[in-house]
């Protein structure tokens, strides 16, 4: 069987949810996952939506899937692709499921006329750190990621 590539739909609400909270395992993060299937069909499916997922299949077994959207740089005038996710199954890594997922979606962001691709990776998790160096992918660190979420954004949001 050969790997392939298709849109997500509706019905792969309830794998997504799967892989991500194996992927929040992986990450010890599990505690963090608040989605429900619910939220993942909506949120991914839904009217409107900005976001785009892609399922990576062995035959009819979902493998591995990706989770993007499209953003924006001033500088460059143009659109560019942020990878919210990209996740494998354990069973079913060394198959170059990763790797395929990453050039498709390389080639999307080509197609669609984006500037950059670009996503993060926590700085422990050396695999996926190698990993991505081998695709020829540089880490940005001149940028440091800041995030409000949770009672922070709350608190920082209801302030005056």
């Amino acid at each position: 069987m050969k790997l392939h590539i298709r849109p997500a739909t509706p019905d792969d609400a309830a794998q997504i949810h799967a892989f991500i909270v194996e992927l929040a395992i992986y990450e010890n993060a599990e505690q963090e996952v608040k989605a429900d299937i619910g939220q993942i069909r909506k949120s991914i499916f839904g009217e409107g939506t900005p976001v785009k997922a892609l399922m990576c299949m062995l035959g009819e077994e979902a493998v591995g899937f990706a989770v993007y959207f499209y953003n924006f740089s001033t500088w460059q005038g143009r659109k560019g692709m942020y990878l919210e996710d990209l996740y494998v199954a354990q069973k079913h890594r060394g198959l170059g499921a990763g790797k395929y997922l990453l050039k498709h979606l390389a080639q999307v962001a080509l197609e669609e006329g984006c500037g950059r691709f670009e996503w993060s990776v926590l700085d422990w998790n050396q695999p996926a750190i190698d990993f991505y160096k081998s695709v020829g992918a540089k880490p940005q660190s001149e940028w440091v990621r800041y995030r409000l979420a949770g009672e922070d954004l709350l608190s920082f949001a209801e302030k005056t």
